[in-house]
């Protein structure tokens, strides 16, 4: 990748997020101007309390749906890159080692016992984390192995029993009011989320984040392999832990809120390093930009392209079912 190129593709993409965010914004059942965003928006950073339909609309109910879908989208495009980086595989997912399989089983659960809201995406959060100590803990006690394909089939196993549960418990949900809400959350949503979600999720999201940033040229060194990373001095084992366990609490933490939103992790942060190359000082902020766009611009189009609104994981797996067949035929020719 040239310099020139470097320096105008990371502006274009903020530029492409800031676009997306206007267009998810103005667009709805109730449209919004952009002279009445700005009023609303000096407004609400006045202190002031909104006093007609269409602040109430921007401040609480799209607003925050649109930083939300920043938020998941760049997330999980960055949860992406570090998987596919660090397993040395384009076709790895956030998912890999069961965490969305096991926030999931979370959720479910709390559902099934008609648990509060906020409970539910505690337990989902706690149950993503747990899934992914779990696989740790396997590839903990298989040694003589590659630690690497140790993990990624410890993930398969987890994730299938993670799912094999939740085959169960809607088996045996409420078919009226319990399974509508398990089958529509498994298929990720951003709509019920409110500004005080977001904040909870935040913070989390930047203590996984800032390890990564602080660590992005040692995650170069590792995506080489661990033969590589010894010989320059790192340790191999600890430093993988660390990353996992950051990218693992980026995604827990969206997952519990937004549900499970399949694709956005494996497609985007292959797209980005094919624009920015693989150096991770590079592909993470190009990945983070596209996944928060891209997400915005398929939630938009999930709450206005019918009279109902089509979850997320539908319109997701719609781009990416067809990318990932383009990726195995590709894969042949290599990867790096």
């Amino acid at each position: 990748m040239t310099d020139n190129r470097s320096r105008w593709l990371i502006p274009a993409l903020v530029l492409l997020t800031v676009v997306a965010a206007l267009i998810a914004v103005k667009t709805g059942a109730f449209p919004l101007t952009l002279s009445g965003m700005g009023r609303t928006i000096a407004r609400w950073w006045a202190g002031l309390t909104p006093d007609s339909f269409e602040e109430r609309v921007l401040l609480n109910i799209r607003g925050p749906r649109v930083i939300s879908g920043l938020a998941v989208g760049a997330t999980l495009a960055a949860a992406g890159v570090v998987y596919q980086g660090l397993f040395r595989n384009p076709l790895v997912s956030p998912d890999v080692l069961g965490v969305s399989a096991g926030a999931g089983l979370g959720a479910v659960f709390g559902i099934f016992l008609s648990l509060p809201l906020m409970a539910i995406q505690i337990a989902a959060f706690a149950m993503g984390l747990a899934t992914v100590g779990l696989v740790y803990l396997i590839a903990a006690t298989v040694r003589g192995r590659d630690p690497t394909l140790v993990l990624v089939l410890g993930g398969v196993v987890v994730g299938a029993l993670a799912g094999a549960a939740i085959s169960l418990l809607k088996i045996l949900a409420d078919p009226y009011d319990q399974l509508p809400a398990i089958t529509f959350w498994l298929l990720g949503s951003l709509a019920s989320i409110r500004g005080n979600d977001i904040m909870s999720v935040l913070p989390l999201v930047l203590v996984g984040l800032v390890p990564l940033v602080l660590l992005r040229w040692r995650i170069n060194a590792l995506s080489l392999g661990d033969d590589e990373a010894k010989t320059l001095g790192l340790d191999a084992g600890r430093l993988r832990f660390i990353v996992i366990a950051a990218a693992t609490l980026m995604t827990a933490s969206v997952v519990a809120i937004a549900g499970v939103i399949g694709w956005v992790g494996l497609v985007i942060p292959h797209i980005a390093r094919m624009l920015v190359g693989p150096d991770f000082s590079r592909l993470l902020p190009a990945a983070m930009l596209m996944g928060a766009s891209y997400l915005v611009l398929v939630d938009t189009l999930a709450r206005s392209i019918g009279r109902i609104e089509v979850p997320l994981g539908i319109l997701t797996a719609v781009v990416g079912a067809p990318f990932f067949l383009w990726l195995l035929w590709r894969g042949r020719h290599g990867w790096s």
